[in-house]
């Protein structure tokens, strides 16, 4: 698989890489031998780059992963973890202290002595300002405790002040066919300066699979039932934001172009993956076997002109008046 590098970091991964949100909770349940059955299928198709959160089913992403690890040794696998969502979401829990304590049970979850990024998970904005936030990360860097830190976002804006910040290695950030914001400002400040960009929500929560339509039904555990109007949690977490009937009419008007050699779920990461700027991408995964087709969308070649302009076009017709300016 093609690597990219994390500058900041001193690190390269293959460019797709696995969310590992599924395999904790919000998403329907994954029993625990599905799990392994996805880190299993994604690493052995070339997938380095793994991304969890000490939020995802408590720990249960976390502690899945290091058991794989363990089985796994000499695996040359980065994984990233995220941090801060355990708690209530003020500005004043970002301490020192907290971030000991929680990157203590990340290390514990993990099975590892030093986390390989660890990244603030959507912190309030006001985070983004505050200084003896970013002093209190280059402490734990000090401390051996993780090796880079990143943060996770929810809007352009909040990206831009992160790449301001020396110390920061990534970015992650929803970016996909129907969420393009990013593409103006964010990917070419990072480039400039040398972070990294994760791109998250890939497949907008599988809307961009192609395999969704109006009779759909989601479980009472996914989030795609519980916070579809963002009752839970930031509505752009969600089908990315976009209204779910007129997502479905942007996978329709694409769907023309994927052809028989590809499915639109690796035609939407192959979309990703030819931005300049974009470090690798997290698409999540239920069982093995999608696992395999997400990491498969590294082999295919760029999209043609043409696929690009439809992309842009569909974009613009049909969602940029929804998303564009919100996120």
């Amino acid at each position: 698989m093609e690597q990219r590098s994390f500058d900041r970091l001193g690190r390269q991964v293959g460019i797709v890489g696995l969310g590992a949100w599924q395999l904790g909770a919000d998403w329907g349940q994954v029993s625990e031998d599905a799990a392994m059955a996805v880190l299993a299928a994604a690493v052995d198709a070339g997938v380095t780059f793994l991304d969890t959160a000490d939020v995802y089913g408590d720990g249960r992403s976390e502690q899945l992963i290091g058991r794989f690890l363990r089985e796994r040794p000499g695996h040359g696998l980065t994984v990233a973890t995220k941090m801060g969502r355990r708690v209530a979401q003020t500005p004043q829990a970002y301490t020192l202290d907290n971030f000991r304590a929680w990157t203590d049970r990340s290390r514990a979850n993990l099975g590892v002595d030093t986390l390989d990024l660890v990244q603030l998970h959507c912190p309030p904005t006001a985070v983004f300002a505050d200084d003896r936030v970013f002093d209190a990360l280059d402490t734990l860097v000090a401390e051996q405790r993780i090796a880079g830190y990143g943060v996770s976002v929810e809007t352009c804006d909040q990206a831009l002040a992160a790449i301001g910040r020396p110390g920061v290695a990534s970015v992650q950030i929803i970016l996909n066919a129907v969420r393009h914001k990013p593409l103006e400002r964010v990917l070419p400040t990072a480039a400039a300066a040398g972070v990294g960009i994760i791109a998250r929500v890939p497949l907008a929560s599988g809307l961009l699979s192609g395999r969704y339509d109006e009779h759909t039904t989601f479980p009472a555990d996914d989030h795609r039932t519980f916070n579809r109007h963002g009752e839970s949690f930031d509505v752009g977490e969600t089908f990315s934001g976009v209204d779910y009937d007129l997502g479905l009419a942007a996978v329709r008007r694409l769907a023309p172009l994927v052809g028989e050699d590809r499915t639109m779920a690796q035609f939407a990461l192959r979309w990703i993956l030819d931005q300049p700027g974009v470090t690798v991408v997290i698409p999540g995964a239920r069982d093995a076997d999608q696992a395999r087709r997400n990491a498969a969308a590294a082999d295919l070649p760029p999209l043609t002109d043409a696929e690009r302009a439809a992309v842009r076009q569909t974009y613009d017709e049909l969602i940029r008046p929804q998303v564009h300016d919100r996120w």
